[in-house]
């Protein structure tokens, strides 16, 4: 007890609780910042007083103080492009997530078996893993796709990424990691494998499906590049791929055109830190309901004993 009581511990203490809270506000000031400057005004966001609080200024008195200004989400909303890229989002993460893992389980249990029930087990595994570490090559991979007519299409955006080789060893671990008299018993009361596969590991493995649907969500939402060379119409772009070449560009002079009483009100900066948090929310909103999964699924199949 005096170990834990001593100065030494408490000053360690107070030094690590001050590092996390440190470590917690440089994730978090920067969200703040770019929501605060989504909902204030024109005039404070270009002379940069906004930090983490909105501003709004009143044209009347001429004077800034904290408000919310929603012109920017307004004409974001307004704006057909931005939509069709959101909902063209959303379908991606859609397809991905569903067929995505639906591959990651049917490849993993099979190659979870041991080497007499399925030969070759362990030089289909080492391929896996060698995809890790070598890639076949951004040319060679645009030409499959565009030989496979793909290209300009939604499936260009999913097909490519449906078999993780990360999750699916990760995933494989995890079964082997299950009692082997589950699947026995269940063998001899008649089960095949399929139905093993359904009614035992995926229901065993929820955590770690919830961690590995929570990764290839998040990686097909927050992914820009492969829309920019796979879409050969701007109309096509996913959400990501749309904000990357609208923050690239300073056309806000030319969608205002005709609104000169809007444009008084928004900036390039309030517009693009609009797209931006709404770019974020959806992964927001879904975190919560995996977050129970997160903790224990991130671990679990990484070591096999």
């Amino acid at each position: 007890m005096r170990e834990f009581t001593s100065p030494s511990r408490r000053v360690f203490l107070v030094f690590l609780a001050l590092f996390l809270v440190a470590l917690c506000l440089t994730c978090l000031v920067p969200f703040l910042h770019v929501l605060a400057l989504s909902f204030s005004h024109k005039i404070p966001a270009m002379q940069g007083r906004v930090i983490v609080w909105p501003l709004d200024f009143d044209e009347a008195t001429r004077r800034i103080a904290v408000g919310i200004n929603l012109k920017s989400y307004r004409f974001v909303f307004e704006r057909p492009e931005f939509v069709r890229a959101f909902l063209i989002s959303v379908e991606r993460i859609a397809l991905a997530g569903l067929l995505t893992m639906f591959v990651v389980i049917v490849t993993a249990y099979p190659l979870s078996r041991s080497n007499a029930e399925f030969r070759g087990r362990t030089a289909y595994v080492w391929f896996l893993a060698l995809t890790m570490l070598v890639s076949g090559g951004l040319i060679p991979w645009y030409m499959i796709i565009r030989r496979l007519g793909m290209l300009d299409s939604i499936w260009a955006l999913v097909v490519p990424g449906m078999a993780p080789a990360y999750s699916i060893v990760l995933l494989l671990n995890f079964y082997r990691g299950l009692p082997r008299s589950l699947a026995e018993s269940a063998f001899l009361d008649g089960a095949g494998h399929w139905r093993i596969l359904w009614r035992l590991y995926a229901p065993l493995s929820l955590p770690a499906i919830a961690t590995l649907t929570l990764f290839t969500v998040v990686g097909n939402w927050n992914s820009w590049f492969d829309g920019l060379i796979l879409m050969t119409r701007p109309r096509n772009y996913p959400l990501q791929s749309y904000l990357q070449s609208l923050i690239a560009s300073t056309s806000l002079q030319l969608m205002t055109r005709g609104r000169s009483e809007l444009l008084k009100q928004i900036s390039d900066r309030t517009v693009k830190a609009a797209q931006i948090f709404i770019g974020a929310v959806p992964m927001l909103a879904l975190y919560p309901f995996l977050q129970r999964y997160f903790i224990m699924g991130i671990v679990l199949g990484s070591v096999k004993e």
